[in-house]
Protein backbone atom coordinates (compact mmCIF):
# COMPACT_ATOMS: atom_id res chain seq x y z
CA UNK A 1 0.00 0.00 0.00
CA UNK A 2 1.48 3.32 -1.08
CA UNK A 3 0.83 6.74 0.39
CA UNK A 4 0.10 10.03 -1.34
CA UNK A 5 0.41 13.16 0.77
CA UNK A 6 -0.28 11.08 3.88
CA UNK A 7 -3.33 9.36 2.39
CA UNK A 8 -3.38 5.60 2.08
CA UNK A 9 -3.58 4.39 -1.50
CA UNK A 10 -4.88 1.05 -2.72
CA UNK A 11 -3.45 0.19 -6.09
CA UNK A 12 -0.46 -1.27 -7.86
CA UNK A 13 -0.09 -4.34 -10.07
CA UNK A 14 -3.14 -6.59 -10.15
CA UNK A 15 -5.47 -3.94 -8.77
CA UNK A 16 -8.95 -4.11 -10.31
CA UNK A 17 -10.41 -0.81 -11.43
CA UNK A 18 -14.00 0.18 -10.79
CA UNK A 19 -16.63 -0.16 -13.49
CA UNK A 20 -18.89 2.60 -14.75
CA UNK A 21 -22.36 1.72 -13.38
CA UNK A 22 -24.96 0.73 -15.96
CA UNK A 23 -27.77 2.73 -14.36
CA UNK A 24 -28.15 6.42 -13.60
CA UNK A 25 -28.79 5.65 -9.94
CA UNK A 26 -25.61 3.62 -9.76
CA UNK A 27 -23.65 6.36 -11.47
CA UNK A 28 -25.00 8.94 -9.00
CA UNK A 29 -23.93 6.79 -6.06
CA UNK A 30 -20.46 6.18 -7.44
CA UNK A 31 -19.98 9.84 -8.42
CA UNK A 32 -20.93 11.02 -4.95
CA UNK A 33 -18.54 8.50 -3.38
CA UNK A 34 -15.76 9.98 -5.52
CA UNK A 35 -16.72 13.48 -4.47
CA UNK A 36 -16.68 12.51 -0.77
CA UNK A 37 -13.30 10.85 -1.21
CA UNK A 38 -11.89 13.93 -2.98
CA UNK A 39 -13.23 16.09 -0.13
CA UNK A 40 -11.11 14.06 2.28
CA UNK A 41 -8.02 14.31 0.08
CA UNK A 42 -8.44 18.04 -0.66
CA UNK A 43 -10.26 19.67 2.27
CA UNK A 44 -8.41 22.88 1.37
CA UNK A 45 -9.43 22.95 -2.33
CA UNK A 46 -9.84 26.54 -3.51
CA UNK A 47 -9.49 28.77 -6.58
CA UNK A 48 -5.81 28.92 -7.53
CA UNK A 49 -5.96 32.46 -8.85
CA UNK A 50 -4.92 35.33 -6.57
CA UNK A 51 -7.67 37.95 -6.27
CA UNK A 52 -9.02 40.50 -3.81
CA UNK A 53 -12.41 41.33 -5.31
CA UNK A 54 -14.85 40.16 -8.01
CA UNK A 55 -13.28 42.37 -10.70
CA UNK A 56 -9.83 40.91 -10.10
CA UNK A 57 -11.20 37.36 -10.16
CA UNK A 58 -13.06 38.06 -13.40
CA UNK A 59 -9.96 39.49 -15.09
CA UNK A 60 -7.67 36.75 -13.76
CA UNK A 61 -10.03 34.03 -14.97
CA UNK A 62 -10.13 35.49 -18.47
CA UNK A 63 -6.32 35.62 -18.47
CA UNK A 64 -6.08 32.00 -17.29
CA UNK A 65 -7.16 30.56 -20.65
CA UNK A 66 -4.39 28.49 -22.25
CA UNK A 67 -1.89 29.16 -19.47
CA UNK A 68 -1.21 28.27 -15.84
CA UNK A 69 -2.74 29.99 -12.86
CA UNK A 70 0.81 30.59 -11.62
CA UNK A 71 1.65 32.57 -14.74
CA UNK A 72 -1.51 34.64 -14.25
CA UNK A 73 -0.71 35.22 -10.59
CA UNK A 74 2.74 36.49 -11.58
CA UNK A 75 1.19 38.86 -14.11
CA UNK A 76 -1.79 40.37 -12.32
CA UNK A 77 -0.04 42.33 -9.52
CA UNK A 78 1.42 44.82 -12.02
CA UNK A 79 -1.82 44.81 -14.03
CA UNK A 80 -4.03 45.62 -11.04
CA UNK A 81 -1.57 48.18 -9.70
CA UNK A 82 -1.94 50.10 -12.97
CA UNK A 83 -5.64 49.38 -13.60
CA UNK A 84 -7.39 48.64 -10.28
CA UNK A 85 -10.94 49.33 -11.50
CA UNK A 86 -13.11 48.58 -14.53
CA UNK A 87 -13.15 52.29 -15.34
CA UNK A 88 -9.37 52.42 -15.37
CA UNK A 89 -8.96 49.29 -17.43
CA UNK A 90 -11.63 50.44 -19.90
CA UNK A 91 -9.50 53.50 -20.64
CA UNK A 92 -6.22 51.59 -20.96
CA UNK A 93 -3.95 51.99 -23.95
CA UNK A 94 -4.30 48.69 -25.86
CA UNK A 95 -0.57 48.40 -26.61
CA UNK A 96 0.37 49.02 -22.97
CA UNK A 97 -2.21 46.49 -21.80
CA UNK A 98 -0.96 43.89 -24.26
CA UNK A 99 2.58 44.31 -22.98
CA UNK A 100 1.48 43.86 -19.35
CA UNK A 101 -0.37 40.61 -20.05
CA UNK A 102 2.00 39.25 -22.70
CA UNK A 103 3.36 36.49 -20.38
CA UNK A 104 -0.08 34.82 -20.28
CA UNK A 105 -0.11 34.16 -24.03
CA UNK A 106 -2.72 35.10 -26.64
CA UNK A 107 -2.25 38.60 -25.27
CA UNK A 108 -3.88 40.48 -28.15
CA UNK A 109 -7.13 38.54 -27.93
CA UNK A 110 -7.09 38.68 -24.14
CA UNK A 111 -6.44 42.44 -24.17
CA UNK A 112 -9.43 42.89 -26.45
CA UNK A 113 -11.59 40.87 -24.08
CA UNK A 114 -10.39 42.77 -21.00
CA UNK A 115 -11.05 46.12 -22.63
CA UNK A 116 -14.48 44.97 -23.80
CA UNK A 117 -15.59 43.51 -20.47
CA UNK A 118 -14.34 46.58 -18.61
CA UNK A 119 -16.32 48.88 -20.91
CA UNK A 120 -19.33 46.63 -20.37
CA UNK A 121 -18.95 46.77 -16.59
CA UNK A 122 -18.55 50.54 -16.69
CA UNK A 123 -21.38 51.30 -19.08
CA UNK A 124 -23.93 48.60 -18.28
CA UNK A 125 -23.38 47.62 -14.65
CA UNK A 126 -22.15 50.78 -12.93
CA UNK A 127 -18.63 49.43 -12.59
CA UNK A 128 -19.82 46.44 -10.54
CA UNK A 129 -19.43 42.77 -11.45
CA UNK A 130 -22.96 41.36 -11.95
CA UNK A 131 -24.15 38.46 -9.82
CA UNK A 132 -25.99 36.39 -12.41
CA UNK A 133 -24.70 34.09 -15.11
CA UNK A 134 -27.06 35.61 -17.66
CA UNK A 135 -25.56 39.07 -17.14
CA UNK A 136 -21.95 37.93 -16.88
CA UNK A 137 -21.94 36.09 -20.19
CA UNK A 138 -22.99 39.29 -21.98
CA UNK A 139 -19.48 40.63 -21.31
CA UNK A 140 -16.84 40.11 -24.03
CA UNK A 141 -14.58 37.13 -23.33
CA UNK A 142 -16.79 35.81 -20.52
CA UNK A 143 -18.28 32.36 -21.08
CA UNK A 144 -20.02 29.95 -18.73
CA UNK A 145 -16.77 28.67 -17.24
CA UNK A 146 -15.56 32.14 -16.30
CA UNK A 147 -18.99 33.16 -15.05
CA UNK A 148 -19.26 30.09 -12.83
CA UNK A 149 -15.82 30.74 -11.34
CA UNK A 150 -16.82 34.29 -10.39
CA UNK A 151 -20.29 33.43 -9.12
CA UNK A 152 -19.07 30.55 -6.99
CA UNK A 153 -16.03 32.23 -5.46
CA UNK A 154 -16.37 36.04 -5.40
CA UNK A 155 -17.76 38.11 -2.56
CA UNK A 156 -19.49 41.48 -2.58
CA UNK A 157 -16.71 44.05 -1.97
CA UNK A 158 -19.09 46.26 0.03
CA UNK A 159 -20.74 43.72 2.32
CA UNK A 160 -18.30 40.82 2.21
CA UNK A 161 -21.19 38.47 1.46
CA UNK A 162 -20.30 35.68 -1.01
CA UNK A 163 -22.07 35.72 -4.34
CA UNK A 164 -22.78 32.10 -3.47
CA UNK A 165 -24.19 31.02 -6.82
CA UNK A 166 -23.38 27.30 -7.36
CA UNK A 167 -21.73 26.42 -10.65
CA UNK A 168 -19.71 23.68 -12.30
CA UNK A 169 -16.50 24.96 -13.81
CA UNK A 170 -15.57 22.81 -16.79
CA UNK A 171 -11.96 23.52 -17.67
CA UNK A 172 -9.62 21.04 -19.36
CA UNK A 173 -8.90 19.24 -16.08
CA UNK A 174 -12.54 18.91 -15.07
CA UNK A 175 -13.59 17.72 -18.52
CA UNK A 176 -10.82 15.12 -18.61
CA UNK A 177 -11.68 13.68 -15.20
CA UNK A 178 -15.43 13.75 -15.87
CA UNK A 179 -14.78 11.48 -18.85
CA UNK A 180 -12.38 9.24 -16.93
CA UNK A 181 -14.87 8.85 -14.09
CA UNK A 182 -17.65 8.05 -16.56
CA UNK A 183 -19.68 11.11 -15.59
CA UNK A 184 -19.86 12.31 -19.19
CA UNK A 185 -18.80 11.07 -22.59
CA UNK A 186 -18.72 14.48 -24.21
CA UNK A 187 -15.91 16.87 -25.17
CA UNK A 188 -18.34 19.80 -25.20
CA UNK A 189 -17.95 21.78 -21.94
CA UNK A 190 -21.63 22.75 -21.84
CA UNK A 191 -22.73 19.11 -22.24
CA UNK A 192 -20.21 18.00 -19.59
CA UNK A 193 -21.62 20.64 -17.25
CA UNK A 194 -25.15 19.38 -17.86
CA UNK A 195 -24.18 15.73 -17.41
CA UNK A 196 -22.33 16.34 -14.16
CA UNK A 197 -25.04 18.66 -12.80
CA UNK A 198 -27.47 15.75 -13.06
CA UNK A 199 -25.32 13.71 -10.64
CA UNK A 200 -24.87 16.15 -7.78
CA UNK A 201 -26.97 18.56 -5.71
CA UNK A 202 -26.41 22.23 -6.53
CA UNK A 203 -24.90 22.82 -3.11
CA UNK A 204 -21.90 20.69 -4.11
CA UNK A 205 -21.21 22.15 -7.56
CA UNK A 206 -18.64 24.81 -6.64
CA UNK A 207 -16.56 22.71 -4.25
CA UNK A 208 -16.84 19.68 -6.53
CA UNK A 209 -15.26 21.80 -9.27
CA UNK A 210 -12.34 22.78 -7.03
CA UNK A 211 -11.74 19.22 -5.86
CA UNK A 212 -11.81 17.70 -9.35
CA UNK A 213 -9.51 20.40 -10.75
CA UNK A 214 -7.12 19.98 -7.81
CA UNK A 215 -7.01 16.23 -8.43
CA UNK A 216 -6.43 16.72 -12.15
CA UNK A 217 -3.54 19.08 -11.56
CA UNK A 218 -1.88 17.08 -8.81
CA UNK A 219 -2.44 13.40 -9.54
CA UNK A 220 -4.72 12.58 -12.48
CA UNK A 221 -2.62 14.30 -15.14
CA UNK A 222 -3.43 14.40 -18.82
CA UNK A 223 -0.49 12.47 -20.25
CA UNK A 224 0.74 10.45 -17.26
CA UNK A 225 -1.78 9.96 -14.47
CA UNK A 226 -0.19 8.84 -11.20
CA UNK A 227 -2.58 5.91 -10.80
CA UNK A 228 -0.35 4.00 -8.38
CA UNK A 229 -0.30 6.96 -5.98
CA UNK A 230 -3.97 7.88 -6.31
CA UNK A 231 -5.99 7.96 -3.07
CA UNK A 232 -9.25 7.27 -4.93
CA UNK A 233 -7.91 4.53 -7.20
CA UNK A 234 -10.42 1.96 -5.97
CA UNK A 235 -13.28 4.18 -7.15
CA UNK A 236 -11.87 5.08 -10.57
CA UNK A 237 -13.03 3.39 -13.79
CA UNK A 238 -9.93 4.73 -15.58
CA UNK A 239 -7.38 3.20 -13.21
CA UNK A 240 -4.47 1.86 -15.24
CA UNK A 241 -4.38 4.60 -17.88
CA UNK A 242 -1.32 5.95 -16.10
CA UNK A 243 1.62 4.68 -14.06
CA UNK A 244 0.44 1.98 -11.64
CA UNK A 245 3.73 1.28 -9.89
CA UNK A 246 3.42 3.12 -6.53
CA UNK A 247 7.06 4.19 -6.37
CA UNK A 248 7.15 5.49 -9.94
CA UNK A 249 3.73 7.10 -9.58
CA UNK A 250 4.79 8.95 -6.44
CA UNK A 251 7.44 10.74 -8.50
CA UNK A 252 4.75 12.13 -10.82
CA UNK A 253 2.84 14.00 -8.10
CA UNK A 254 2.71 17.77 -8.40
CA UNK A 255 2.38 20.76 -6.10
CA UNK A 256 1.85 20.04 -2.41
CA UNK A 257 1.26 16.32 -3.08
CA UNK A 258 4.77 16.16 -4.53
CA UNK A 259 6.27 18.43 -1.89
CA UNK A 260 6.35 21.40 -4.28
CA UNK A 261 4.95 24.97 -4.11
CA UNK A 262 1.42 25.60 -5.32
CA UNK A 263 0.30 28.08 -7.97
CA UNK A 264 -0.81 30.92 -5.72
CA UNK A 265 1.59 33.61 -4.59
CA UNK A 266 -0.81 34.33 -1.70
CA UNK A 267 -2.59 31.06 -0.83
CA UNK A 268 -5.27 30.74 1.86
CA UNK A 269 -4.09 30.33 5.44
CA UNK A 270 -5.17 26.67 5.56
CA UNK A 271 -3.31 25.67 2.38
CA UNK A 272 -0.86 22.87 3.34
CA UNK A 273 1.76 23.68 0.72
CA UNK A 274 4.11 26.58 0.14
CA UNK A 275 3.36 29.75 -1.87
CA UNK A 276 4.81 29.83 -5.36
CA UNK A 277 7.88 32.04 -5.77
CA UNK A 278 6.91 35.34 -7.40
CA UNK A 279 9.42 34.93 -10.22
CA UNK A 280 9.13 31.19 -10.84
CA UNK A 281 8.29 30.00 -14.34
CA UNK A 282 8.67 33.37 -16.03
Amino acid sequence: MAKSGGTAVTGGPGFKKAKVPATHTGLVRQARKINRALAEVYPYAHPELDFRNPFELLVATVLSAQTTDLRVNQTTPALFAKYPTPEGLAAANPEELEELIRPTGFFRAKAKSLLGLSVGLRDNFGGEVPKTLEQLVTLPGVGRKTANVVLGNASDPKTGEPFGVPGITVDTHFGRLARRFGWSGSDDPVKVEQDVAALFPKSEWTMLSHRVVFHGRRICHSRKPACGACPIAELCPAYGEGETDPVKAEKLLKYEKGGQPGQRLKPPADYPGQPAPAGAGR
